[in-house]
């Protein structure tokens, strides 16, 4: 059926839309999808549709669009569109906000009603929209019109197989799978695989995807935005590559490829103590005294340390850009202790980050028993100390902020000097490894029994201490 007809369809039941920047002509790419989902709707098909679109790309937009104009359509008869997404604050509460603003330009804004915190109705017809969360308790509702599952690389498989895809199984409904791919496990990944089968079998086009150079096509602002983050993140890095390419991660393997590891080899030699007018910041992995205590929990997020590490970085703003503001971080020196409690080391850390560097930053493992070693150094030396606490979306966050460090040039590792430092630095770089976990999220370690982590996290912390330094620039500052 072609687009422009079924427009005119909504046009002929009285519907007014305002021709604005909200409605206005949908891409070409959206078009197509939209097209193969109407006909699949109107024909009483019950496809199984995955559309992928680069982040930002306007899947969320086709996905409110194609409620309206269904909404319209059937808005004499009691029938239901359903529509899932991994939480329901913020994602569901998000596109329920999008669905009732297209509401609005289209002229419904005194006519659609809210029910029961989750539903819109427009005349008889109603968008209902769930959370895909484990918990939540969604069995019960039945989809007419239309099953939209968003963001499905994030939605468990059991979830979706035991509860959203029954909602259709009476009415042959249609299914939209959105998202944006991640690993080769995923349930967007099933479906493509599955939707790719069929399509093999009877021509019908099922799988679409566009990735960010076909979204640029269309929007040179959007261009320019991606290849800043191209620039940003680096072409290899894991959500470069998922977001915007539509490239999945194989499962994990090696954290540091041999090109980031000879990328984060610095020409700068080590110093001992702190340069004129030269800004430093700290990470501090401490010596995982907590592992008796924490138990298994902490040992899956954390595996077990025996040293703590110091990380002192030079912070260069000489390239410091206005638009993604990322300075250059040398590192400058290591302080190791193996075996010290952390009372002992309490005054020798206020000595080295207060008066032999002047960190303006440091960020300190805060996790399980760190939590005292953090407070007393905030204590001690204010705001500069910045606690940080290990969960498993805190950590993927201080890696994928790592990669991107490495993966842009702007972190360097000082020159050979032959010290167990420089060696045990090397070592754990060659030996960290990556997993790839549901909701993109990223672990990085080295295997227990392989060796230590305690550099590798000293290092992600001071990128952290970097990224969380702001210069202060004003008449006569040197930052």
């Amino acid at each position: 059926m072609d687009f422009d007809i079924v427009w005119h369809l909504v046009l002929l039941q009285g519907v007014r839309f305002i021709n604005s920047p909200q409605i206005n002509t949908l891409r070409p790419y959206q078009r197509e999808v939209a097209l193969a989902v109407l006909d699949s709707v109107f024909g009483r098909k019950g496809l199984t549709f995955s559309v992928e679109i680069a982040r930002q790309g306007g899947k969320n937009e086709l996905s409110a669009q194609l409620e309206l104009l269904l909404l319209t359509l059937y808005m004499a008869e009691p029938r239901n569109l359903i529509k899932c997404s991994p939480t329901f604050k913020p994602q569901t509460v998000i596109s329920m906000s999008r669905l009732k603003d297209r509401l609005n330009d289209a002229g419904f804004d005194a006519i659609w009603t809210a029910e029961l915190g989750y539903i819109i109705r427009l005349g008889n017809a109603r968008a209902v929209f769930l959370s895909a969360d484990e918990s939540a308790n969604v069995v019960g509702h039945t989809a007419h019109l239309l099953l939209e599952i968003d963001e499905a690389q994030d939605v468990s498989k059991e979830k979706y197989s035991k509860e959203f895809k029954p909602m259709g199984a009476t009415t042959n409904v249609t299914t939209v799978h959105y998202g944006t791919t991640w690993d080769d496990t995923t349930l967007l990944e099933e479906i493509k695989q599955t939707s790719s089968e069929l399509e093999k079998k009877d021509g019908i086009k099922r799988c679409f995807r566009y990735d960010w150079q076909e979204v640029s096509k269309y929007n040179p602002d959007y261009l320019a935005y991606v290849e800043g983050e191209r620039g940003r993140l680096g072409e290899n890095h894991p959500l470069f590559l998922t977001q915007y390419c539509l490239l999945p991660v194989r499962g994990g393997g090696g954290f540091l490829s041999a090109q980031q590891r000879a990328q984060l080899q610095g020409e700068h030699s080590r110093k001992h103590q702190a340069g004129p007018k030269k800004v430093y910041v700290a990470g501090i992995d401490l010596a995982g005294e907590a592992e008796e205590v924490e138990g298994a929990r902490l040992r899956a997020i954390k595996p077990q340390q025996d040293s703590t590490v110091v990380t002192i970085g030079e912070v260069d703003f000489s390239s410091y850009s206005g638009v993604q503001k990322q300075p250059t971080v040398k590192i400058v020196e290591h302080y190791w202790w193996t075996g010290k409690k952390h009372t002992e080391l309490y005054p020798q850390l206020v000595d080295i980050l207060k008066n032999v560097w002047q960190c303006r930053k440091v960020v300190v493992d805060a996790t399980g028993v760190g939590q005292p070693v953090s407070s007393f150094l905030r204590q001690a030396l204010g705001s500069t100390v910045n606690p940080f606490t290990f969960t498993q979306q805190s950590k993927s966050e201080l890696g994928f902020n790592l990669l991107a460090a490495i993966n842009s040039g702007g972190l360097k590792m000082y020159t050979g000097d032959g010290s167990a430092e420089e060696q045990e630095f090397w070592s754990e770089m060659g030996k960290a490894r990556s997993q790839y976990r549901p909701s993109q999220t990223i672990n990085f370690y080295v295997d227990p029994s392989r060796g230590h982590d305690d550099f590798l996290m000293s290092l992600a912390l001071l990128v952290e201490a970097a990224r969380q330094y702001q210069p202060r620039v004003g008449r006569g500052s040197n930052l």
